[in-house]
């Protein structure tokens, strides 16, 4: 009898203008190519079904909104990347950590205030690893842990890309999200 053999996936850290405030740089994410609004998108399409009246909107309206809940988090102050390299290994400030659960924010509301409607994620890291689990949206308890992950990282390419995001400059997504 094998053990399980752990699915490893590719991380890479963007910095690019924040969507709803470009002065701003913030700091995306993608897990194995994809943005991670794509995945979250992807997880959150029938439990948005069950609230939204798909008669109001038109498909090309309904794929902005559900890309459009979250953006990639700003770190204000994170002039030196110090503040992320400790937020994205777990270390999260308190305004950036769900006090009842502990999980932290990975992306935050697009008026910019990440207590507003956050993604949370429990973050664990050892040696060789970094995995990331238990994807909640704080404001719909009633949906529970999200579909999504859990994702394990190889720690040395997650502190390398963590270190030297890569530089956009602008959001990746903005053509999906209607923007020029």
């Amino acid at each position: 009898m094998s053990l399980p053999t752990t699915v490893t996936h590719r991380m890479e850290f963007l910095h690019h203008p924040h969507p709803g405030f470009p002065h701003l740089t913030a700091w995306g994410i993608r897990i194995d190519g994809t943005d991670l609004r794509v995945l979250v998108a992807e997880a959150t399409r029938a439990l948005w079904g069950r609230e939204l009246d798909e008669d109001d909107d038109t498909p090309q309206e309904r794929e902005e909104f559900l890309l459009g809940r979250h953006s990639p988090l700003y770190l204000d102050g994170d002039t030196d990347g110090a503040r992320a390299r400790a937020h994205f290994l777990g270390d999260a400030l308190p305004e950036l950590r769900h006090s009842a659960s502990g999980a932290l924010c990975l992306m935050d509301c697009p008026c910019g205030v990440p207590a507003c409607w956050p993604l949370l994620a429990e973050i664990r890291t050892t040696a060789t690893e970094v995995v990331w689990s238990g994807f909640r949206q704080p404001e719909r308890p009633e949906w529970g842990e999200l579909p999504l992950g859990p994702y394990v990282f190889p720690r040395p390419a997650y502190d390398e890309s963590l270190a030297a995001p890569t530089l956009l400059d602008r959001d990746p997504l903005a053509p999906l999200l209607g923007e020029v």
